[in-house]
């Protein structure tokens, strides 16, 4: 008897754990965070350890800024289930330990991501230091508006740099000089200078970025190639590629092939002068290139000279104090491939960008993008479409704010061999905004608790309201889908999904209606309206369903500590009316049982009393119950909740289907709302009589029935 005893008491503790849990499970879900985080914790003083409610106890103190019960759950999370738990607890512990000051702890937990996934982005974040750019650069949308440029020709035009207001670049295109007719053999074409053009550097993503005007710079070039000038940032220095060329004729190796050097000039009157080539250039091999960190005291350049990793390597030399170089190093790998890199040009953040054929790319020469952290780059990646593409893709150069940029190509499609190309950073940010009101009146709603939650769940911004029961959050990402809740005591929740577009400073409205748990009565009483608390047929025990609604009840006896309820619970007319009422009472006990299980005391319901079928709320009597469906009997299978006040006045609490308002702005009719309603009572409210009522509404006898409608005129 005992065994069977046990496991009856087994299959019952289970299903409380289990209604208990759908509750918690629902207001987790609506990001109900508090209130779930309170019912999880009563699952976990039931007996339920489980790995769900401990990590729910965790996510929902997390996500309500509670970050010391957060990591106390999820400390015991890991010592229960460490080898089960995802690495999502685990980056969640680690910020929840850091925001505990615990930073030492909170690196540990983060390094042990890799243990999880080597390849976890935040593990490296910490390793690394990789900032914001590359996840932009790896977005839907990064760079638009590509545009050709105006002062593009049928030659090769390419190499850009930004200095100011202006833009410099390389161009094959002839200009009627005499050694316009003298042809590069590579491409037959004339051979390359330098061009200046003065630029509106606008970032204006519908009209893009264009460059109309050009000039040679005459001071640098000679009959042979210059290109890829770059200038130090007071515009007083140049380095920049050209032919081995003495001014007198071209030097060449041993094999009579000329190479590429780097030179200097410095600016004079508006002219380029003391060109000088820099010192670790030499007649065996080509340095090209030039590009200058951040703080100009590094080189980089491009080389093919021997003892490198590939075709042609990437490297790098001090610029010393007193102008001299130092020794010049190879970037290696992860850089460096035994392909090509080329091209290089370095950010306000060193962030170095390149060319290569050598990395897994969409093309020939792909543009790529190399972080700086611990004195070191990062493995580059792939700047990906509309950068790059089956051709040939380089020279990207980006602005100091980072809004927009050119780089190069010989794509299809293009005006010539090389083309110069610009783009706009996509920098689209919308508005979420609107306003909080109550869902009767339309009044707006001031105190009302708003949240942004993006598609994870992941709270990204809250607010509350003021008088005007407005709220905006601003500066939201375009083409994302978010979730705005609104909640505020005494008030149901609301929740609506907000779609961001792709309108750059547009506000998406997403007004939210709260429906009011307590209702003002203009006869001065008042009645808190929450929606049905069902029973299954026969069954006395508290549904899934109802938990949920019942948690209205116990949210706002809490707010209001001062008010003493009383319970009815109602059945429907199938079984004999004797057991009818021995079922609705042990159901307001039942209900009874659950709000005191809440931390209600006990002593603030005064009843908890049922009525079996005596009061039903349609025609589903005895004589036709066969004839109705169930969801008609169930309707009748139902609780009501009074409230007595500190004041001793009588606050209905009704638990039925919404009626509708007692009053009408006319008159015309009354719903009969309270037990305690009779007909010399609503006569004598309306002015009229009771002869009159019975009159108008056909009745034999004075009985009337709650939810029954009452005609007054």
């Amino acid at each position: 008897m005992r065994k069977i005893v046990l496991f009856y008491f087994l299959i019952l503790s289970f299903s409380v754990f289990s209604q208990r849990r759908y509750a918690a499970d629902r207001y987790f879900k609506e990001f109900a965070y508090k209130k779930s985080a309170e019912l999880y914790k009563v699952i976990y003083d039931k007996g339920d350890e489980s790995m769900l409610v401990i990590g729910r106890l965790g996510d929902a103190n997390y996500y309500n800024a509670n970050t010391k019960e957060a990591e106390k759950w999820y400390r015991l999370l890991f010592e229960k289930y460490k080898d089960e738990v995802s690495s999502e607890y685990m980056f969640r512990y680690a910020q929840a330990l850091k925001s505990n000051g615990k930073v030492e702890e909170s690196d540990k937990w983060l390094r042990k991501l890799k243990d999880i996934n080597k390849a976890d982005s935040r593990a490296l974040a910490l390793e690394k230091n990789l900032n914001y750019f590359v996840e932009y650069s790896n977005k839907k949308k990064t760079f638009v508006s590509i545009q050709n440029l105006n002062i593009n020709t049928k030659y090769s035009d390419f190499g850009s740099f930004i200095y100011k207001d202006e833009l410099y670049f390389a161009s094959t295109k002839p200009e009627g000089s005499k050694f316009d007719k003298k042809l590069y053999k590579w491409n037959e074409q004339p051979f390359l200078n330098i061009y200046k053009a003065p630029a509106n550097f606008s970032n204006d993503i519908e009209k893009g970025l264009q460059v109309n005007d050009s000039e040679r710079v005459s001071s640098l070039n000679t009959r042979y190639h210059e290109s890829n000038a770059i200038l130090t940032s007071d515009g007083k220095t140049m380095y920049f590629t050209r032919d081995n060329y003495d001014g007198d004729k071209l030097e060449g190796d041993k094999n009579r092939v000329t190479h590429l050097k780097i030179y200097k000039a410095t600016l004079a009157d508006g002219n380029w002068n003391n060109i000088e080539e820099l010192p670790f250039n030499s007649n065996e091999y080509s340095c090209g290139h030039p590009a200058l960190s951040a703080d100009e005291k590094t080189l980089y350049f491009v080389s093919d000279m021997s003892g490198g990793i590939g075709a042609t390597d990437i490297y790098k030399v001090a610029i010393n104090d007193n102008g001299s170089y130092g020794k010049v190093f190879n970037l290696g790998r992860p850089i460096n491939t035994e392909g090509r890199e080329m091209f290089p040009t370095i950010d306000i953040d060193n962030t170095l960008y390149f060319a290569s054929d050598g990395h897994l790319g969409l093309g020939a020469l792909d543009v790529f993008e190399a972080k700086y952290s611990n004195e070191e780059y990062t493995n580059p990646v792939n700047l990906g479409s509309p950068i790059n593409g089956p051709m040939d893709d380089f020279s990207f150069v980006i602005s100091e704010d980072k809004s927009f940029g050119f780089f190069s190509s010989n794509r299809k499609g293009g005006k010539g061999d090389d083309d110069i190309y610009s783009f706009v950073i996509y920098r689209c940010k919308e508005d979420i905004g609107g306003y909080v009101t109550d869902s009767k009146t339309g009044n707006p709603i001031s105190g009302a608790v708003v949240r942004l939650i993006d598609e994870n769940g992941n709270p990204i911004s809250e607010q509350t309201t003021q008088s005007d029961g407005k709220y905006v959050f601003k500066d939201i990402e375009c083409e994302n889908n978010f979730t705005v809740s609104a909640s505020k005591d005494d008030y149901r929740n609301d929740e609506k999904n907000a779609v961001t577009e792709d309108v750059d400073k547009k506000e998406i409205k997403t007004d939210l209606e709260l429906e009011s748990l307590i209702v003002e009565a203009k006869d001065s009483e008042s009645q808190i309206v929450i929606r049905p608390i069902y029973f299954d047929f026969d069954l006395y025990t508290i549904r899934e369903d109802a938990e949920y609604e019942l948690e209205h009840i116990v949210s706002v006896m809490k707010n209001h500590p001062e008010m003493i309820i009383r319970i009815e619970s109602h059945t429907d007319s199938r079984g004999t009316r004797e057991y009818n009422r021995w079922l609705s009472d042990k159901r307001a006990k039942s209900t009874r049982d659950y709000i005191i299980s809440r931390g209600i005391a006990s002593e603030r319901i005064q009843s908890a009393v049922g009525f079996g079928e005596d009061r039903l709320l349609n025609n589903c009597r005895n004589t036709s119950a066969t004839k109705c469906t169930e969801e008609e009997h169930q309707k009748n299978r139902r609780s009501y909740f009074y409230i007595v006040n500190s004041a001793n006045k009588n606050i209905v609490v009704n638990q039925a289907e919404k009626l509708e308002d007692n009053t009408t702005s006319n008159n015309d009719y009354y719903i009969v709302s309270d037990s305690s309603d009779t007909l010399f009572n609503i006569a004598k409210r309306f002015g009229v009589t009771v002869e009159k009522l019975k009159e108008l509404n056909g009745l034999k006898n004075d009985v009337i029935i709650v939810g029954q409608k009452i005609k007054l005129k």
